[in-house]
């Protein structure tokens, strides 16, 4: 074995003991802080210059994926 090997299991290793629920928490989390950042965007920077109508806002739409991916890795 070269000694990329052992780099590799030592580091393998210390993945191994970080419990899953930490993890989940983690990516939640994250997904919920891109959340927040994009509902505190400002509309002028989510909707084109000639919009008239509530769903051209991208904010709604990424809001939206945002929040079924947060329920999704929240209950599965």
């Amino acid at each position: 074995m070269t000694p990329l090997h052992h780099i590799g299991n030592f580091v393998r290793d210390l993945v191994v003991q970080i419990p899953l629920w930490c993890v989940r928490a983690l990516f939640v989390g994250t997904l919920i802080a891109v959340l927040v950042w994009v509902l505190s965007l400002p509309r002028e920077n989510t909707t084109p210059e000639n919009a008239t109508h509530w769903y051209q806002n991208l904010k709604v739409w990424a809001g939206l994926a945002l929040t079924i991916q947060i329920l999704i890795y929240s209950l599965f």
